[in-house]
């Protein structure tokens, strides 16, 4: 049975499988002509759709049927060249390939390209570069080629030479030669390909830098402010500490928005420059006596360029740390002042509790008297006119003033057994 168009394969196994063979490598054979252009995408965000319109632009004019809009890779033969398209996160690149011999770079694909397509792209092209495939050692020399003093070169891949200088040249478009001396059957396409890909990540990862210097001035003036807050806070009373607080909450807004600004760009950098250092091992480079190689190239001046955006964003993670901390002390401090007053508060409680307290017993004993005066009162009514109806109770007001002191003692004793009670629920 099949698992091709099987309902026993998973929905994403044949995507998943076809994802990894999506962007081959153009087959070169030297001699070859190869113009590259990445175009970043637009500020509005909507990279895939403006990268597929100018694609279909392209097309159009050579009425060429444009790929689909989920299409992230495109290759097709115009005849007069042949373009590889590929679709990224934040770019596009064109790669245009010409079969031919060259001994400049006068004479290149780019040119094949309508002047007005090339004309759209104002303000977004990010990476121009034009490359040589050569067979052999071919004249001119290399040092000929290009208008920088400082080359770079090596052997790579055990089969080719790469010179460059990594400098845009007055046309625009930045060079590189590739001398094809021994290589295998598509090992070309793939070297070039490499090569294109350093060359735009390259691009793109020092895209951050410029991110990194905008955020130091802003970062020396929220130091600065924390410091003096800081300072502030040693001073600080109860009249100062809110106003410390609100000014450490807008310093903590302040760096979370910089953060905001900055921190998918500082990341997006450091990916693409662990592309390109893979990319250059990709080269297996060995050293042309006298020139320095695109791995040491790269590490004197790519590498500090990323330092500068990791220590910027180290920089970020430390002082949000600190706002945190000194505004976590000054929160504990105003804390310990509002505890205080709390427990002042209290005390103050207690205080009038015990007054009242003191109070309800020095008047306990005015209610112990009224009570018995009312219940004596009754009683000697009963008494005395029980004595007039019966006539058997010679004399009442003596029985009356015996049973004062009687009255009195069971009043205090029903009191005081009344507040043992209420205490005794209170505890429970």
């Amino acid at each position: 049975m099949s698992l091709i168009f099987s309902s026993l394969n998973h929905p994403q196994r044949v995507p998943l499988a076809a994802e990894l063979h999506s962007r081959p490598f153009l087959k070169l054979q030297a001699p070859e002509l190869v113009s590259h252009i990445a175009i970043f995408g637009d500020a509005r965000g909507a990279n895939a759709q403006a990268q597929h319109e100018l694609l279909a632009a392209l097309c159009g004019h050579f009425g060429v049927s444009a790929p689909s809009r989920d299409a992230s890779y495109f290759y097709h033969d115009f005849g007069r060249f042949r373009l590889k398209w590929e679709l990224h996160s934040e770019f596009a690149t064109y790669m245009f390939a010409e079969q031919g011999e060259a001994f400049d770079f006068a004479r290149m694909p780019v040119h094949q390209v309508p002047q007005a397509w090339l004309a759209s792209l104002k303000g977004r092209v990010m990476v121009a570069a034009h490359v040589l495939l050569r067979k052999g050692e071919s004249q001119p020399p290399v040092h000929d080629m290009f208008e920088g003093v400082s080359l770079t070169g090596s052997k790579v891949m055990e089969g080719g030479t790469l010179w460059t200088d990594f400098l845009i040249q007055s046309d625009g478009f930045s060079r590189f030669i590739v001398n094809d001396m021994d290589m295998r059957e598509q090992q070309a396409g793939r070297l070039v390909q490499r090569v294109l890909e350093i060359e735009t990540y390259r691009m793109m990862a020092l895209y951050g830098l410029p991110a990194a210097q905008r955020a130091v001035p802003e970062l020396n003036a929220i130091e600065k402010e924390l410091t003096s807050a800081t300072e502030a806070l040693l001073q600080a009373d109860d009249t100062t500490e809110q106003a410390l607080l609100q000014q450490l909450t807008h310093l903590a807004a302040r760096n979370e928005k910089l953060s905001l600004e900055t921190s998918y760009r500082f990341a997006a950098s450091k990916a693409y420059f662990r592309i390109v250092n893979a990319r250059i091992e990709e080269l297996r480079e060995s050293r042309v006596e006298g020139v320095p190689t695109v791995e040491e190239f790269m590490e004197r001046r790519l590498a500090p360029a990323m330092s500068t955006c990791e220590a910027v964003a180290a920089r970020q993670e430390a002082l949000a740390r600190r706002i945190a901390n000194s505004n976590d002390l000054l929160r504990t401090r105003v804390g310990i002042v509002q505890e205080t007053q709390n427990r002042q508060i209290l005390q103050s409680l207690n205080a009038r509790a015990a007054q009242q307290l003191r109070l309800q017993q020095s008047v306990e004993g005015l209610s112990v008297a009224a009570i018995s005066y009312y219940v004596i009162g009754l009683l000697g009514y009963s008494l005395k006119g029980a004595g007039k109806v019966f006539g058997w109770l010679p004399n009442p007001e003596a029985l009356i003033a015996a049973a004062v002191p009687l009255v009195a003692a069971g009043v205090w004793l029903t009191l005081r057994s009344m507040h043992r009670r209420l205490h005794r629920g209170h505890k429970a």
